[in-house]
């Protein structure tokens, strides 16, 4: 408990202690049940345990903030005191009170559980200096180019690739993911990791507020910005409510007191108007305490807070409650392809050698000529090759835009590339039927075959794409830039129900205009990104999804929702959160506004006493609280 709330509890046992002393001297008749001394005995409880919200509900309408849960209380206490009600008029202040301290831990307990999450940010970083010594310095201190060292044990400070050393990175504060991932020299690593053991020099590539702990932090402190409409909903409703109720309390009040005093007394119907005013004021008071809208005003936020908490957990990042609730909402969801549904690195997939070759020696002829290149496909090439690759065996290389690769090979011409580099070269070469990336090869003037290069779908893409049908998404399109029979090949193994391909940044968009035009009243469209290209859609779309890990920063801004750990299965995983969430919103107000409605129509006909107004109010607000923590509870989606 905080020290606030230590002091409350101790101002909660002194008043309850004042009270029973009260109570014992007026039951053994050392005070009289009424007057002046007896009313003075209960001020001291009275005072201990409800000072505080006497003086709010002063400063409150001071301030012109005149209708709130301080101001109801002190006028139901005060009015009890008014008619003799001294003990009741304790009891429901130190059971208000009892209540608020409960509301106050509960929601404390729950922001401990999403601070302890995001306390991902290293306090220090170890500097590298000329000479090697290192220096514990402020990671906002330290330089982009600059050399860190984390040893294990030890979180990782800052964004940047391993130069030394190599390790198993914990990155489920991360990601959600209990695998830890293995890191090697040339390896990108992010802030916020736990290194778990070997001594890892990293060079640093992004300053302490561009780092991705920080993008983080700053998401998750900011996402309580953005409301929901359940939330605005609650807002508005006791911006009107409590005034209401007020005006309602004062009516059932004076409207039969008038009554009582204009109908003679043999006239008077006894059950509807009662025997005198003090027992419509006491009716009046259990209808101010029984409205107060803590569990409305408390219960409801706290709900999207601890969703948004929840799937953190789960390597989900939502920038705000109002994405939460449009997310359950979800009808049609947008997948761009490479980087998202498919891995965003080429791998070799197929080799077909013609007669006088073998498929080793095609690949190695392609991986030397490409030797020398950046690009891709040139990557791809070397990775697959298992030859030793010996540049001294490569001279005269030409490069030759949008065709391929020229060079001497063993002393042999080898050229390797598209279609239109054959046709440039005279060669005849021949078609495939595979899909994805073809690289053909010629040695010496003749065709020595070709190479198959794809961008392999993620393992859990087809998954995703089955789960998100399964949730309930009634369409699912998938974006690509690639060519026709690549779209349409990895359409077809993924399940995809429509795709559209070869399509520019601005197609793109015109596409996903053309969705939110045929979506129904209340669905939304959600698009799933990763590159730069795709910041546009995400802005335009209900909600967009980013991938987080490997995306890029831009698309990140953009988005709405960002996956941690690139995973499109984690899409169906945000959807369970978002509608276990809304289930949970849904069954506080409607649990607090039928049970307050039903104790305020039993205390209107005087069938209900200040006990059930008391827990018609702390009761209910108490209930719906303990229910809003089950939003942080998301074991059951964690995989």
């Amino acid at each position: 408990m905080t020290q606030k709330q230590k002091k409350m509890l101790r101002r909660i046992i002194a008043s309850a202690v004042l009270l029973v002393i009260v109570k014992l001297l007026t039951a053994f008749a050392v005070l009289p049940e009424q007057g002046l001394l007896t009313a003075v005995c209960y001020l001291a409880p009275y005072a201990v345990i409800g000072w505080d919200v006497l003086y709010k509900a002063v400063r409150n309408i001071r301030n012109g903030q005149v209708f709130d849960e301080n101001f109801l209380m002190a006028l139901a206490t005060v009015g009890a005191f008014g008619t003799g009600e001294y003990a009741e008029a304790v009891f429901v202040m130190l059971f208000y009170q009892v209540g608020e301290l409960f509301q106050d831990y509960a929601v404390g307990k729950s922001r401990q559980s999403i601070a302890s999450l995001m306390d991902i940010r290293p306090d220090v970083a170890n500097l590298e200096g000329e000479n090697g010594e290192l220096e514990e310095v402020d990671p906002e201190d330290v330089e982009v180019g600059a050399v860190i060292v984390v040893k294990p044990g030890e979180r990782v400070p800052l964004d940047g690739v391993v130069l030394e050393g190599s390790s198993s990175l914990d990155t489920a504060a991360l990601t959600g993911e209990s695998v830890p991932r293995d890191v090697a020299p040339g390896d990108a690593v992010i802030s916020g990791c736990v290194n778990q053991s070997g001594l890892l020099r990293i060079r640093v590539t992004k300053l302490c507020e561009e780092s991705t702990v920080s993008k983080i932090l700053d998401l998750v402190e900011n996402a309580s910005e953005k409301k929901a409409s359940s939330e605005n909903f609650i807002t508005r409703f006791a911006r009107y409510y409590t005034p209401c109720v007020v005006i309602a309390a004062l009516a059932l009040f004076l409207i039969p007191t008038i009554a009582l005093f204009l109908i003679p007394a043999a006239g008077q119907p006894a059950f509807l108007l009662g025997t005198d005013w003090a027992n419509w004021l006491h009716r009046a008071l259990i209808f101010l305490v029984i409205s107060c809208p803590c569990a409305l005003v408390i219960s409801v936020p706290l709900s999207f807070f601890g969703g948004i908490g929840g799937a953190s957990k789960c390597g989900i990042l939502v920038k705000g409650s109002n994405y939460l609730e449009a997310l359950a909402k979800t009808e049609t969801v947008v997948f761009d392809k490479t980087g998202t549904l498919t891995k965003g690195t080429f791998t070799v997939t197929a080799v077909h050698p013609e007669a006088a070759y073998t498929p080793e020696q095609v690949l190695e002829y392609a991986a030397l000529a490409e030797h020398y290149s950046d690009h891709p496909i040139s990557l791809s090439l070397r990775a697959a090759c298992k030859a030793s690759l010996d540049a001294g065996r490569v001279s005269d290389v030409e490069e030759i835009a949008g065709h391929g690769v020229c060079a001497k090979v063993d002393g042999k011409a080898v050229c390797v590339g598209n279609s239109r580099l054959m046709e440039r070269q005279n060669v005849n070469w021949l078609p495939c039927e595979l899909p994805g990336t073809i690289v053909h090869v010629t040695v010496d003037g003749f065709y020595a075959g070709h190479i198959v290069i794809s961008d392999l779908p993620k393992e859990d893409a087809k998954a995703a794409i089955a789960d998100l049908k399964a949730s309930g998404v009634k369409k699912i399109v998938m974006l690509t830039g690639d060519t026709d029979a690549v779209a349409k090949a990895v359409a077809a193994e993924l399940g995809v129900d429509e795709y559209h391909a070869e399509l520019l940044p601005a197609d793109k968009v015109d596409l996903t205009e053309k969705l939110l035009a045929e979506r129904s009243q209340n669905g939304k469209v959600a698009f799933v990104g990763d590159g730069i290209n795709d910041a546009p859609v995400l802005s335009r779309v209900d909600i967009g999804i980013a991938m987080g890990a490997l995306g890029s920063d831009a698309a990140i801004e953009a988005a709405d929702i960002v996956l941690m750990d690139d995973k499109p299965s984690k899409i169906a995983t945000a959807m369970r959160i978002s509608r276990k969430t809304l289930r949970i919103v849904n069954q506080n107000i409607w649990f607090a506004l039928i049970v307050k409605f039903g104790v305020m129509i039993l205390g209107a006909f005087n069938m209900a006493t200040m006990w059930e107004a008391v827990f018609a109010d702390v009761g209910v607000a108490f209930i719906a609280i303990l229910n809003a923590t089950r939003c942080l509870r998301v074991d059951e989606f964690r995989k």
